[in-house]
């Protein structure tokens, strides 16, 4: 068995291409990210009466459990995105498959913002929005697993973990764009005229971000490995069926790590704004502000998860992340019914330390386990199942469970089961830091 050269030669040959890469993976997975952040936190304060109008002055709380659901129902087509994306990607490229993905993305975003709302086209309106939801999960199906290669196939051996980490910090970056062009919107116009017509702004805003986002990606260099696929001819024919005749076991265990983070990090996306304003009866402002702040936070642990990880090893790492949210649920939740925005804040900047250290290492790891002709299809397709088995109803089942119980410790006592979980991923998947990545002949 012989490895490529791409490992001994260490990734890009020039800082120039190094900063290209990673600039073309982070600015794919912020805007994705910035999409759906957008449309979860308006789910939770502003959608739902526009939307679902009936049902909203009927039966207010399963309005928002059905609003919440209308996260969720995008996550269902992340794997058919991830399929086709990574059955794409693994014959033609990584390159061609961001920029499609990006475009699509992109588009149903910005359609969002000029939909006609319930009192205009009556049912016609959530048919629409859910299949502008539809289309925002198949893109986003194909977009990380992309994003990911590019950036830990392009890495030096020993910077892996840090590299693949830029695609992470694409979702901090995303929620600190979108929470804060929610909070100046909330604090600049009436709150009637932001309910009537400033809600659309931050969907069409996205037009400028897939421009930008475009340009840049256009430029990056295909994945070396990819390139060596393609100079041995080794692609795959069918991907797909390679993968799952030989690397099932990988696909499972990467849906498996995943699960935890992903169902943590959509409360702070979507469910606490909700719990926050609804029912503590908290500023929306104010709210947004502390979350775009505990933004900021994801994104420094986040970057210090991929680095550690490089260091210590991706399990370990992992463990740490998963060990410290687990901890920390009851307590957090006790800090946020007080309902004191200082401690609303803290309660969720430590709650991203174990959402960084549990995420940063993740597109290393991943890349890692799979062989690379078929690790776009392995990656996505692991990575989708994770989501809609994590976050897709996080929210939904919290709010859920918040009405069953009167006890905000039972979505706690929740998350903490999926921290397990994913845990016993984790460990069943061992440690992958130094494997090489190159294609074996």
């Amino acid at each position: 068995m012989t490895v490529s050269s791409v490992d001994s030669e260490a990734g890009p040959s020039t800082r120039r291409e190094e900063r290209k890469v990673l600039a073309g993976t982070l600015v794919g997975t912020t805007i994705e990210w910035y999409d759906f952040f957008i449309f979860a936190q308006l789910t939770a304060t502003l959608l739902s009466p526009l939307f679902l109008t009936p049902l909203q002055e009927s039966a207010p709380g399963v309005a928002q459990i059905l609003s919440f659901a209308l996260i969720g129902i995008s996550f269902l087509f992340r794997p058919l995105g991830a399929i086709v994306a990574g059955h794409l990607g693994d014959r033609l490229g990584r390159k061609s498959m961001l920029v499609f993905t990006l475009v699509m993305m992109g588009a149903a975003t910005a359609l969002i913002g000029v939909l006609p709302t319930y009192s205009s086209i009556g049912i016609w309106a959530p048919i629409l929005l859910i299949t502008l939801r539809v289309i925002q999960g198949f893109s986003a199906g194909g977009e990380w697993g992309g994003a990911a290669l590019m950036a830990v196939e392009h890495a030096p051996l020993n910077k892996r973990g840090l590299f693949g980490a830029y695609p992470q910090i694409g979702v901090p970056v995303g929620m600190i764009l979108a929470t804060g062009l929610l909070f100046f919107l909330n604090t600049s116009m009436a709150k009637e005229d932001f309910a009537a017509w400033g809600w659309r702004i931050p969907f069409l805003l996205s037009v400028v971000l897939i421009v930008v986002g475009f340009l840049i990606r256009r430029k990056v260099d295909e994945s070396p490995v990819f390139k060596e696929l393609a100079l041995r001819k080794t692609e795959s024919k069918a991907p797909l069926g390679e993968l799952f005749r030989n690397n099932t076991k990988e696909v499972v265990l990467s849906a498996m790590i995943f699960i935890g983070n992903n169902a943590a990090g959509y409360l702070l996306i979507a469910f606490f704004i909700s719990y926050a304003t609804k029912t503590l009866l908290m500023p929306t402002p104010q709210i947004l502000l502390a979350t775009t702040l505990a933004s900021f936070g994801w994104l420094i642990f986040t970057m210090l998860g991929g680095w550690v990880s490089d260091r210590i090893g991706r399990v370990r790492t992992f463990l740490m992340g998963y060990g410290i949210i687990f901890v920390w649920m009851i307590p957090m939740f006790a800090l946020i019914d007080t309902a004191n925005i200082w401690l609303y804040g803290l309660a969720l900047f430590v709650l991203t330390i174990g959402l960084g250290l549990s995420y940063g290492p993740m597109s290393a790891m991943y890349a890692e386990m799979f062989p690379a002709q078929v690790r776009y299809s392995g990656i996505s397709i692991g990575y989708a199942l994770g989501a809609i088995l994590g976050g897709a109803f996080a929210a939904t089942i919290a709010e859920a469970l918040l009405q069953a119980t009167k006890w905000s410790g039972s979505v706690g006592i929740y998350i903490m089961v999926l921290c397990v979980i994913s845990s016993i991923g984790v460990i069943l998947a061992k440690e992958t830091r130094g494997r090489p990545l190159g294609v074996e002949s």
